[in-house]
């Protein structure tokens, strides 16, 4: 195991409680990001479940790839950097899998990156029928949070348009092995076609970084930056289009308030404005 990467693997007991949330199937194929040691791959494997398993240690890699079932196929690499619908492609066409899942003990720093590419993942291709995530508790807080709350933001919103997040168990550090400075929590997210119809991905997601970054403004204000640069609106008038009160706070906005403010955004952007 290599420092750097962040590793803590959990204790026998919590292996089992974590089991019993995933309750693995033989007509499963599960994407393992971070399998480790096999902790969670060798029994999800013995329930019969096909496991495409990524490991970004390559010592730990070589590891599990010794002692993994034949139905376990071992990557080595960094999960960033992968298409995750490529990734369980091919096994998903070789055993027809009823369910494509995602489990991962997901490390502390690339936790929300990892989230955010799962997500992208289930928005493109809807590869996924569930996720079951380790996160540091804080984060999970920020997956599950409701608006008006203090951990809503974009975390939250672009988890809730696809799919439906709860927590299930918390974690104190000696659930790990070494011992974590901070507590996790397992996150399950139900996937589901989209709530809400968005008119501008790429324009939605850039609204909601925007806002939340002044998260304690008005509305009115906190629009400014985004409207000087993309829409031909000012800020109260595309409130006014979108039926939003100037006087909100951006963590009281709910999918489908965000939906509206998107459509009228995109509908009003500047001719040729590019949406980094």
């Amino acid at each position: 195991m290599r420092k750097r990467f962040g590793q803590h693997f959990l204790e026998p007991a919590w292996i089992s409680k974590l089991l019993a949330v995933i309750q693995p199937d033989p007509h499963d194929l599960f994407l393992e990001i971070g399998p480790g040691t096999g902790q969670l791959t060798l029994p999800i494997a013995a329930a019969g479940a096909q496991v495409v398993a990524v490991e970004i240690d390559r010592d730990l890699a070589a590891g599990l790839r010794r002692v993994a079932p034949p139905q376990v196929q071992v990557l080595t690499g960094d999960i960033l950097t992968q298409n995750l619908a490529d990734l369980v492609a091919a096994a998903a066409a070789a055993h027809n899998p009823r369910t494509i899942r995602v489990v991962a003990n997901l490390p502390y720093n690339l936790s929300t990156p990892i989230l955010f590419q799962v997500l992208g993942a289930q928005r493109a291709h809807g590869c996924f029928s569930d996720a079951t995530l380790m996160l540091q508790r804080e984060v999970a807080d920020r997956v599950v949070a409701a608006p008006r709350s203090r951990a809503y933001g974009p975390v939250a919103i672009m988890t809730r348009l696809a799919a439906d997040a709860q927590r299930v168990f918390t974690l104190p550090p000696g659930a790990f092995r070494p011992p974590p400075r901070v507590r996790s929590a397992v996150v399950t997210l139900r996937f589901r076609s989209p709530s809400v119809t968005i008119a501008d991905p790429a324009l939605f997601e850039r609204l909601v970084r925007s806002l939340f970054t002044l998260r304690r403004k008005t509305l009115l204000n906190a629009l400014r930056p985004l409207t000087g640069t993309v829409s031909t609106l000012q800020p109260a008038e595309l409130l006014d289009r979108a039926g939003l009160a100037p006087d909100r706070r951006p963590d009281t906005l709910d999918i489908e308030d965000l939906a509206m403010l998107v459509e009228h955004l995109a509908a009003s952007r500047e001719p040729n404005c590019p949406v980094p």
